[in-house]
């Protein structure tokens, strides 16, 4: 998880996690825009070498990478630009024993300094202990499924605690069930809480030491204000909501990945509701 440096010089950080399926299965989720916008941001690809690859990750917020190199169902390298330059990011698949596989990312830089190396340790880790558990969700309990997803997203002048307080008002938890229901007036919500618990040293030691994640837990108590869902209403799915410092903002975002039919039947009136309730209680919708 730390950066590291490889025979070429470049600096790198790389994540990885198991999942079922076979490697074309797993190919499916994470190099087709169809897949990846099941489980992670909505993105467009035109999955082939040369080709674009667009992650909408709120407003204002697209990331454009190049796809480098196209080998389905083993490997692909989409580069972008950004403040260390050119950054090119690697996903590979790996076939293990028993139906799973090893999806492994790798983002790669050049940099004569460790100036850049906080900011994709920060990567890394969200990999680690978001994303890559709503792709194990969504490869184990909907694979292949047709998927009806909405984003939102909303800005506060408030704290990171004080945003996060708002926002959870709108659900009630049950620890020790870990069960999930909206309050009352709330837009329609049950389900699981799956798991987020950090327990890898290096990840402990990226969320001590990044500015950004210290920022997002300040006068939370030890508390992740990341939430990941398993929906069984307003229909099966998955739900992400979260909340990220951005300058003298905070950003809220609530993802829902609604799948099959009933996903399809219940996608529009769910993200009008919670639409609903993000601008009544955080009126201020872009950064701008």
């Amino acid at each position: 998880m730390s950066a590291k440096k490889d025979d070429n010089g470049r600096r790198y950080v790389e994540a990885e996690v198991e999942v079922p399926g076979s490697p074309e299965e797993v190919w499916r989720a994470i190099a087709t825009a169809n897949g990846i916008s099941s489980w992670f941001v909505p993105t467009t690809s035109d999955e082939r070498e040369g080709g674009k690859v667009v992650c909408s990750f709120g407003p204002e917020m697209d990331s454009v990478a190049e796809i480098t190199e196209w080998n389905p169902p083993a490997r692909f390298i989409a580069e972008t630009e950004g403040g260390p330059g050119t950054v090119a990011t690697e996903w590979t698949v790996e076939t293990r024993t028993g139906g799973t596989c090893v999806v492994r990312v790798v983002h790669r830089w050049f940099a004569d300094t460790d100036d850049w190396d906080a900011e994709f340790e920060t990567h890394a880790y969200g990999w680690s202990t978001s994303f890559f558990r709503l792709l194990q969700l969504y490869l184990t309990h909907f694979s292949g499924q047709a998927c009806s997803a909405f984003d939102l997203a909303a800005f506060n002048t408030a704290s990171p605690a004080e945003t996060w307080r708002t926002v959870k008002s709108v659900l009630k938890i049950d620890p020790a069930a870990q069960r999930v229901t909206s309050a009352p007036g709330a837009p329609d919500l049950s389900g699981v809480v799956e798991n987020t618990e950090i327990t890898d040293p290096e990840l402990l030691r990226i969320r001590e030491e990044s500015p950004l994640i210290t920022a997002t837990l300040e006068g939370l108590d030890g508390e992740n204000p990341d939430l990941v869902l398993r929906l069984e209403r307003p229909a099966p799915g998955l739900a992400h909501i979260f909340i990220m410092p951005m300058g003298d903002r905070t950003m809220v975002s609530i993802r829902f990945f609604l799948y099959g039919d009933r996903g399809a039947a219940a996608a529009s009136n769910a993200e009008q509701q919670w639409n609903a309730w993000l601008t009544a209680r955080f009126p201020e919708r872009s950064p701008g």
